[in-house]
C-alpha cells in the first residue's frame, strides 16, 4: 500500500517535476482516459493524491507555470499506474491506496471493499434512528459493525457516538488489519475493539447487550458476479459481494441471529441492493423480533436500506 503521507518538501527523496511536465501528463492521461472510457476526472483525484494539488489548481491549470512540483513517487511510477488503471481496469483507489469517505481518508487494498459513497448514509440513519428511539442511552453502550472491511462504518460510528464502544467484525484478518490501520492513523483505535470471525460469532459476551448494529453485507446474487464492471468483478473480494443464489443468504442470516444480541430496542440496521426491499421486510416481519421496521431510500431514489428495531 503506497503511503499517505508526504514528505517534507526539503526531503532530497521526493521525485520533483517542473509545472510543464506535470500539466503534458496531465492533458495526455485525460485523453487517454476518454479514448477507453474511463471518467477524466480520476486524473484529477489521482494528482490530488500524489501531487496535493487541489481541485481548483487543476481545473485552472495554474499548476502549469511552476518551477517544481513535489510528487509522492516518480513520473514513471505514475505512468505505470495510470497504465494499470486503462488496461487492467485496476481501480484508482487500489493504485492510491486510499479513498475519501465521509470526512476521512481511508486506506483501502484489494483485501478490502471500497467504501461508496451512498454506504456514509448509513452512518446518518443509525444516528437518526438513536434520536427517533424511545430507548434511553441507546448512543451509549456496544455498537457493532459486522463484515467491517476497511473499517469504514466502525469508523463512523465511533465518531458519531462518542461514549459508545465499537466492535467491527470481519471474516478476513487481512481486512482487519485494514481496518485496524484506519482506526490507528484516525485516533480512535481505543474506540474500537476488532474480532476475527463470522457475523456474530466472535461476540457471545454480548447477547442482550448490543445497542446498535449495522452492516454492508454482500448482497449480490452470485450469478450477477460476472457481469459486474470489471474494476468490480476482477478486483475487489468476493467474499464482499457474493451474497449466495437470490444476493439474500448473509441478510437471512443477520435478521435470525441480530435478535439473540441486541438490546431491547436495539437497532438493526443493513445496506441491501435494489429490489430486495419486499424480501428483507417480510424476512423481518416473520422472525417476529423486530418492530418498526423501515425501508429507507438513497440519495437516488433506489430502495437502499434497512432499518429495525428489537422488540
Amino acid at each position: 500500500m503506497l503511503k499517505k503521507s508526504f514528505k517534507s518538501q526539503n526531503s532530497p527523496a521526493c521525485p520533483v517535476v517542473t509545472g510543464g511536465e506535470l500539466w503534458q501528463w496531465h492533458h495526455d492521461a485525460q485523453k487517454s482516459a476518454v479514448e477507453v472510457g474511463i471518467p477524466s476526472a480520476e486524473v484529477d483525484w489521482l494528482l490530488q493524491e500524489v501531487a496535493g494539488l487541489d481541485s481548483l489548481t487543476l481545473r485552472l491549470e495554474s499548476f502549469k507555470a511552476r518551477s517544481q512540483i513535489e510528487l509522492r513517487y516518480p513520473l514513471s511510477v505514475l505512468s505505470q499506474l495510470w497504465h494499470r488503471r486503462l488496461y487492467e481496469r485496476s481501480p484508482i483507489q487500489y493504485l492510491v491506496g486510499a479513498t475519501p469517505w465521509r470526512h476521512f481518508s481511508l486506506n483501502v487494498s484489494p483485501a478490502v471493499l471500497i467504501p461508496r459513497p451512498e454506504t456514509e448514509y448509513l452512518i446518518d440513519l443509525a444516528v437518526d434512528a438513536v434520536k427517533n428511539s424511545s430507548t434511553p442511552q441507546l448512543e451509549s453502550g456496544h455498537w457493532v459493525d459486522l463484515g467491517t472491511g476497511s473499517g469504514a462504518i466502525a469508523l463512523g460510528l465511533a465518531d458519531s457516538f462518542k461514549t459508545a464502544t465499537i466492535h467491527a467484525v470481519d471474516y478476513s484478518n487481512d481486512a482487519l488489519a485494514i481496518a485496524q490501520l484506519n482506526a490507528q492513523q484516525l485516533g480512535l483505535q481505543e474506540r474500537i475493539q476488532f474480532h476475527q470471525g463470522s457475523w456474530w460469532e466472535p461476540l457471545d459476551a454480548l447477547k442482550g447487550q448490543v445497542s446498535g448494529m449495522v452492516a454492508n453485507p454482500p448482497y449480490i446474487p452470485s450469478s450477477w458476479l460476472q457481469e459486474l464492471q470489471p474494476e468490480v468483478r476482477d478486483h475487489e473480494p468476493h467474499l464482499a459481494l457474493d451474497g449466495g443464489i437470490d444476493g439474500l443468504d448473509c441478510i437471512r442470516q443477520l435478521i435470525e441471529i441480530s435478535p439473540n444480541y441486541l438490546q431491547p430496542g436495539g437497532i438493526w440496521l443493513i445496506e441491501m441492493m435494489a429490489g430486495q426491499a419486499d424480501t428483507v421486510v417480510h424476512l423481518l416481519h416473520q422472525q417476529g423480533s423486530y418492530c418498526q421496521v423501515q425501508i429507507v431510500p438513497d440519495l437516488a431514489g433506489i430502495d437502499r436500506f434497512a432499518l429495525a428495531y428489537r422488540t
